[in-house]
């Protein structure tokens, strides 16, 4: 038609999937992964580091320190996670683990081998941790040991006569009572 102005609308419908309540209020909640909840929004991620044995913490340069990590899934979920060593609170080792795929699995052993050599005498601070994205308390996702790994120079004598060798174990408090590791 002369003179007029016909506008044609069309409607073009887009799927948006937005997990029910992801915004709500002016606050954004949690929204987890579709590899983590099959779709339905239903599960609680919780990883814990529980327990950290460091040996030997007193060592020589170029000597190895074994670490073992004991993780546990808390809660429900699958997937493969980064345990990392952390030495001084950087990561110096990592390794993939696969949790969740067994509901009667809840603990996982990992080992970590730290070849000190080229590091400098001194004080170490050793710890690990288990971080994923969607967990519902990250607080216990690291787990640092009280006392330092002491490493001298190789052939080097340890304060107070003492010998090379020893361990430490650190133990999330909240697991001591539980269970015995």
């Amino acid at each position: 038609m002369r003179g007029s102005i016909r506008i044609l609308l069309v409607a073009v419908l887009v799927a948006v999937a937005v997990p029910g309540g992801a915004v709500a209020g002016g606050r954004a909640e949690s929204v987890l992964l579709a590899d983590q909840d099959q779709g339905d929004g239903n599960v609680n991620i919780d990883l814990a580091v529980r327990q950290v044995t460091v040996t030997p913490v007193r060592a020589h340069a170029g000597d190895v320190v074994r670490v073992e990590v004991v993780i546990e899934n808390k809660a429900e979920g699958m997937a493969t996670t980064n345990a990392e060593l952390l030495v001084n609170g950087k990561a110096v080792a990592w390794q993939l683990f696969t949790w969740g795929m067994s509901s009667g699995e809840r603990l996982y052993r990992l080992s970590f081998d730290w070849n000190t050599r080229g590091i400098s005498p001194g004080e170490y601070r050793i710890g690990a941790q288990a971080f994923v994205w969607e967990d519902t308390s990250p607080f216990d996702n690291r787990l640092d040991v009280g006392q330092p790994v002491i490493v001298a120079p190789a052939g080097g004598a340890f304060a107070g006569g003492a010998a090379a060798g020893g361990t430490a174990t650190e133990t999330d408090p909240r697991f001591v009572k539980r269970s015995t590791l």
